[in-house]
This record gives C-alpha cells, sequence and structure tokens, in this order.
C-alpha cells in the first residue's frame, strides 16, 4: 500500500473536478479524500495498491473534461489505512 498528496493548478474548481476524482477513485478502488482550496487548487490523497494510486496520478495530471490542469505536485506520505474515498470541504 502506497499514499500520495497531490496539488493540482489551473481551472480546476468549478469543473467537476472532485465528484469525477471520487468516481474515478472508486472505479480503481482507491481510499482517500479530495478538496477544494482557498487559493484556487485541489488537494487530493490517494491511499491503495501502487498501480491502482498511479491511475489516480495519471487522472489528476488532466482531471474532467471542462478541467485545465497546468500543474500537479506530488507528495510521498506513509499510508494511514483508509478504506473509503470522500470528497470533503
Amino acid at each position: 500500500m502506497v499514499r500520495r498528496r497531490v496539488l493540482v493548478s489551473g481551472t480546476v474548481q468549478g469543473v467537476f473536478f472532485r465528484d469525477s476524482c471520487r468516481r474515478e477513485a472508486a472505479d480503481a478502488g482507491v481510499a482517500g479524500w479530495v478538496r477544494n482550496l482557498p487559493d484556487g487548487r485541489v488537494e487530493a490523497v490517494f491511499e491503495g495498491d501502487p498501480a491502482a494510486v498511479d491511475r489516480m496520478l495519471a487522472w489528476v495530471r488532466h482531471g474532467p473534461s471542462r478541467a485545465v490542469v497546468t500543474g500537479v505536485e506530488v507528495t510521498e506520505e506513509p499510508p494511514e489505512g483508509l478504506l473509503v474515498f470522500a470528497v470533503t470541504t
């Protein structure tokens, strides 16, 4: 199991990024969370099988169809044993 925290920049709020991310994470079998930040970025944590987390990291580089992703920062973190994926505020 691995855990990655991502910060996604660009036009990523108001384009269904969080809900699309939740659906993608469910399809990939990844736990974690996603939220909007006050500075316009989206922050997410993905935890699970390395291949599934890599799938999510690839997805956030483009996001949903209305998003325009201009940057993605990825940080490795120790897994916490999360079991679900949630959209938070």
